[in-house]
């Protein structure tokens, strides 16, 4: 695919919360715990809400669901094959991601092929949501599935929005989310992709370590206002590390607008804007 030259920013993780075929929403008291925790009372969106709102923005936008149901028991609601065939109508606007259940070995190694001969970019990962160690090697099945066929691994690191505040953060444990439980996989799986999703509150200088030291590593800087970044993520997005930034919202928790209302307060100049915003994903992304 060939990025557009009207395309100004590529939004590396957004979420499907809603299919397009049942009406099928949140539960209601995870997504009003998350509403809270975020303050926004966005609906939870399709593939096609996503796609509609990117476009209009002159914006593209990586997609996905969060496959949680080791934990929850729950299904999923949106399925990946609902989110890669939405994307492929919608290719100007959404580049689809997919979820898989890291405890599934093999199995889970046959379903991503298959998602990337679909046309699937990428894998979500939720180490705190979907309750395992990164370098568990249980894990290593998918990841050669995912090395092999070009699959870009975004794992979600540091704190999380999802069960704040409920009881027992909603048994969720947020020790499964060290960025550095990832470098063993930066290491044994070289030339595969990585994005460390979020500022990783309270462990960020070992993601920005890890992105200093691995070729493989990215960061995006989705699910805080930029605002609130620490200083030396900052830092390190103006200067080393400034070609291994990403753009990212985590819509709908946050909006677009807002992220980019806050991160032009910070002050970055136009080059190093445009590589966050646009070109490293695009890079990233082959497009």
């Amino acid at each position: 695919m060939t990025l557009s030259p009207e395309i100004v920013a590529i939004d590396v993780h957004t979420h499907v919360q809603r299919s397009v075929r049942a009406d099928t929403a949140l539960d209601s008291e995870k997504s009003e715990a998350m509403a809270a925790y975020f303050r926004t009372d966005v609906h939870p969106p399709t593939v096609v809400d996503l796609a509609e709102l990117y476009r209009a923005k002159k914006m593209m936008c990586v997609a996905f669901s969060v496959d949680d149901s080791w934990l929850t028991g729950e299904d999923n609601p949106v399925s990946n094959e609902e989110v890669v065939d939405l994307a492929a109508e919608h290719a100007d606007a959404v580049i689809p991601f997919v979820t898989v259940d890291p405890h599934a070995g093999a199995r889970g190694a046959r379903q991503l092929r298959r998602l990337a001969e679909r046309g699937a970019r990428g894998v979500k990962l939720h180490p705190s949501a979907q309750a395992f160690f990164p370098n568990d090697r249980e894990t290593y099945p998918l990841y050669e599935a995912m090395e092999e066929t070009g699959l870009i691994g975004l794992f979600h690191s540091g704190h999380t929005g999802a069960g704040a505040g409920r009881r027992g953060g909603g048994g969720i444990r947020l020790k499964y989310a060290r960025p550095m439980l990832v470098d063993d996989v930066a290491v044994d799986f070289p030339d595969l992709p990585i994005i460390l999703a979020h500022p990783s509150f309270p462990w960020q200088d070992e993601a920005l370590s890890m992105a200093l030291h691995k070729p493989n590593v990215h960061i995006d800087l989705s699910g805080w206002s930029p605002k609130y970044f620490p200083p030396n993520l900052v830092q390190y997005a103006r200067t080393l590390l400034k070609h291994k930034m990403l753009f990212g919202t985590d819509y709908p928790v946050i909006t677009p607008e807002r992220w980019m209302k806050d991160f032009t307060a910070l002050g970055f100049d136009d080059a190093v804007t445009r590589l966050i915003l646009r070109d490293n994903a695009a890079y990233l992304l082959s497009l």
